[in-house]
């Protein structure tokens, strides 16, 4: 099989959809690689390295993604959607449920699109888990940064001193993000308060972060009281392949101390906060009532060397079981792959999408 691996257009995004080490492996199993050139240097890969593991650089997108199967990381932007066609393999984190346009030129080009973010395994969702886990200790450092004066903030120490109180960090969400949002924020000197729908959770918390750090469950009352004396809110709720769910009303907002930070890692899927809309590394925040917002959609980018060893850690070994087998095959024999397919040959094969987009659905079962 023919992989394209192009470079990623997103503002501010330095991943890369493999390693060279990654490449050698392609090769050794008898597939073709083409490297878009310069497409790792954001992740200090140059071309050299490529071509050394057995990778042909090729100049432009649309060489790259003249490929049976492309691998990136973000979802294809506006401009390279021309580049589709059908029966290629689109390896990548799409977060199709708010992105209309995207989800109707892969179903109109009848492109197989396969996304990270809806591989389950148990129940567990490991080609994200790397990302939240970044995702989730990068959101303190900028609610830290951002909370300085000179950044919008209200000039708050999140550790504080002796004699001056620490900072209140509200955390939306007890999963792998807001897990590693916690430890980051409590190693801060943070007050740290979590909430979580799931009490069995809430108690693996409690035990996993001890007493400094506050379980609650999560419902409207509790997030209104932690959010209205909170200097920082962290939104870490993702349903796979749906809309995020909004948890942080306007009026809660409105309620927030002026200068007070929020950070909506789920941005990318439509967002926690009912006044947030994405935004860029060279342009991370607005502040709407008072308050700044942060709402990166790929915040991953910006540590694009940690970023990519831990993604490709985990996808290439699946994006080698699909050059392998080719999509059906590998769809039949892995569940996991199974369930990154969002779209077949014309067909739209996530419900949460479908549901969000009022679109028809399809049982990947009946096709396959």
């Amino acid at each position: 099989m023919k992989i394209g691996v192009p470079k990623e257009i997103k503002s501010f995004e330095g991943r890369v959809g493999l390693t060279p080490s990654n490449i050698g492996a392609f090769i050794d199993a008898g597939h073709t690689v083409v490297v878009e050139t310069e497409a790792g240097l954001g992740s200090s890969f140059t071309d050299e390295m490529y071509v050394e593991a057995g990778a042909t650089i090729v100049n432009s997108a649309a060489e790259a993604w003249d490929s049976e199967m492309v691998i990136k990381v973000k979802e294809p932007l506006a401009e390279e959607f021309d580049y589709f066609k059908e029966n290629q393999i689109l390896f990548a984190y799409l977060h199709l449920a708010p992105e209309d346009a995207l989800t109707k030129a892969l179903l109109d080009k009848k492109v197989t699109a396969v996304a990270y973010e809806t591989m389950a395994v148990d129940g567990q969702l490991p080609l994200l888990q790397p990302m939240s886990q970044i995702a989730g200790r990068m959101s303190i450092q900028a609610a830290a940064h951002h909370l300085e004066k000179q950044n919008g903030g209200r000039g708050i120490l999140l550790g504080g001193i002796p004699g001056v109180a620490n900072g209140e960090v509200v955390i939306i969400g007890g999963g792998a993000v807001g897990y590693h949002a916690a430890q980051m924020a409590m190693g801060l000197g943070a007050h740290v308060t979590i909430l979580d729908l799931n009490p069995t959770r809430l108690q693996e918390l409690s035990g996993l972060l001890g007493e400094q750090a506050v379980t609650l469950m999560s419902n409207a009352d509790n997030i209104e009281f932690a959010v209205s004396r909170a200097d920082v809110v962290i939104g870490s709720v993702l349903i796979p392949g749906a809309k995020a769910p909004v948890l942080v009303t306007e009026e809660m907002i409105k309620r927030m101390p002026e200068g007070s930070v929020i950070v909506d890692i789920a941005i990318d899927q439509g967002g926690n906060f009912e006044t947030s809309h994405p935004t860029t590394h060279d342009k991370p925040t607005f502040i709407k009532h008072g308050v700044v917002h942060y709402c990166v959609a790929n915040m991953p980018g910006a540590v694009p060397q940690t970023a990519t060893y831990g993604l490709t850690n985990v996808t290439s070994m699946y994006a080698l079981q699909i050059a392998k087998d080719g999509i059906v095959e590998a769809a039949k024999n892995s569940e996991t792959i199974f369930l990154g397919i969002n779209a077949y040959q014309g067909k739209l094969t996530e419900e949460h999408v479908a549901e969000a987009q009022g679109l028809e659905y399809t049982d990947l079962h009946d096709i396959l």
